[in-house]
């Protein structure tokens, strides 16, 4: 898919940033500056290194269309009916995309919203259709989005090279930000980060970080729990790649390589891996720079307590990828069995999530127990650790509106279109179907916007009932303690 062109656009006023000065397109009262770079792009030198400066530039920038996207493969395997690709073709890829409110003189500052968007660290960017900033800005907030090194280009673990590259950019996008935010009317000291699977485990992981507060001031986190691994685990991936390749697992021999031989290595050694099933897979790595130590942990005794956070998941993530590949009807009682044994389930934590299912299939079943343990109950884990601490609000939420589109359900990616407002989108439409409800949208969207403005999205924080605001697309009900049997099940 390629970046669609835009009709109805008037010149936005130019902006001076700290390489120069921009000017970017005005569609139906949003300025938007596509393609700004934040940091040099990662090539020659600059390839397999951390973020360097963005280079500074005498002329006027035309930021009217989206930037280059990072080298990556469109989804496949059946995934490709509901996931969209598009490709911009460039070496600038660290880059930016900005949606901003025409003038308004009775604001002064903005909310600032910092999009990370996911791909489980090997595909997406900021010129996915659904990823629009628009409905953010239109509701009065600077909406930021992040193209940041993907796959082996930013979270490979070879000698000779940082691991983390892509937080890394990630981090110098957020810094850049905060320098530069105030040029389009928003607000450096509000700023939220905003990430979705892979995008919410890096906001995991800097929330962890001790110097989260100088790089953003909330988050919100969907469907992606704290998860870094030591190096010794993260770097099979890479030693495989280096053994398809014919090379050692050196930044000297993996720079040496076209970026689209890389991504064939990349595709023959992680075939059937789902971030479900498992298989190889790039991770974030705990190292001596970004990720300290396992976020989890770190989180648990009150990393980042001091920061508001929403956080939440959909009900059905599983079917996302259970439904196109097939997977849902192959799955069978030993796949059930090894889980148990790898994780440790005991048999009546099984026997309670079949008994709650009736008519549930292996699959579903499966899938039930794999969305808790991945997701579910590591949410429920950073709220009550962050409630321990008491100095900053967190605020659950539970997407279970089913979409209609071949059974998919409440699968994971689904609730985008609803945050965005931006159910027309192609990839909204994909998932959720042409019909999907409107209000639920417009909710979702301004419970985010408003959290994003004041830190308060419009439910009770999570206390020692355990709130949960569910999105059913009916009533929208807190929930107390849902589902609290299976959750509790897991400690024992």
């Amino acid at each position: 898919m390629t970046q669609p062109e835009t009709t109805g656009a008037d010149i936005a006023p130019a902006v001076v940033i700290e390489t120069g000065i921009i000017r970017g397109l005005r569609v139906a009262g949003v300025d938007r500056y596509l393609g700004v770079q934040y940091a040099a792009a990662p090539v020659g030198p600059n390839r397999f290194a951390p973020p360097q400066p963005a280079p500074s530039h005498d002329d006027e920038r035309d930021c009217g269309r989206h930037g280059p996207t990072p080298p990556q493969l469109p989804y496949s395997g059946g995934m490709e009916r509901y996931l969209s690709t598009v490709t911009v073709p460039g070496d600038e890829i660290l880059n930016l995309a900005i949606w901003a409110p025409s003038e308004t003189p009775t604001v002064r500052w903005h909310p600032v919203i910092v999009w990370i968007h996911g791909g489980s660290l090997t595909r997406g960017s900021n010129a996915l259709p659904v990823y629009d900033g628009t409905a953010f800005a239109r509701d009065g907030a600077v909406f930021i989005s992040v193209n940041y090194r993907l796959g082996a280009e930013g979270f490979s673990v070879i000698d000779g090279a940082d691991t983390n590259l892509g937080l890394a950019d990630i981090v110098a996008a957020l810094r850049w930000v905060r320098r530069n935010a105030a040029q389009f009317g928003g607000d450096p000291d509000n700023v939220t980060v905003m990430g979705e699977s892979a995008g919410a485990i890096c906001i995991a992981a800097l929330l962890a970080h001790p110097d989260a507060r100088d790089l953003f001031d909330k988050a919100i986190m969907q469907s992606g729990p704290p998860d870094a691994r030591p190096r010794a685990k993260t770097k099979g991936i890479s030693d495989l790649m280096a053994r398809n390749l014919g090379v050692k697992a050196t930044r000297a021999a993996f720079a040496g390589i076209r970026a689209d031989r890389l991504l064939e290595a990349q595709r023959e050694v992680t075939a059937g891996t789902t971030p479900l099933t498992g298989g190889p897979a790039f991770n974030l790595t705990i190292d001596d720079n970004l990720i300290l130590a396992d976020p989890a942990e770190a989180i648990s005794v009150g990393a980042g307590s001091d920061i508001p956070l929403l956080i939440g998941s959909n009900t059905e993530e599983y079917r996302l990828w259970f439904i196109p590949t097939g997977l849902l009807k192959k799955i069978g009682w030993l796949h059930i069995a090894a889980a148990m044994l790898t994780f440790k389930i005991s048999p009546r934590t099984v026997a309670m999530y079949r008994r709650n299912r009736p008519g549930a299939s292996v699959g579903e079943l499966f899938g039930a127990l794999a969305t808790d343990l991945l997701l579910r109950v590591p949410i429920n884990k950073i709220a009550d650790a962050r409630l321990t601490e008491r100095e900053a609000a967190t605020h659950v939420y539970e997407f279970s509106w089913r979409s209609p589109v071949e059974d998919l359900g409440a699968c994971h990616a689904l609730e985008l279109g609803f945050v965005f407002d931006a159910l027309a989108s192609e990839d909204a439409t994909a998932l959720a179907g042409p019909d999907a409800p409107q209000p639920l949208a417009s909710a979702m969207h301004s419970a985010w916007v408003e959290f994003a403005r004041s830190g308060n999205p419009g439910w009770p924080a999570w206390n020692a009932f355990r709130p949960v605001k569910v999105w059913d697309g009916d009533a929208n009900p807190v929930t107390h303690a849902p589902r609290d049997a299976e959750r509790a099940a897991w400690r024992k």
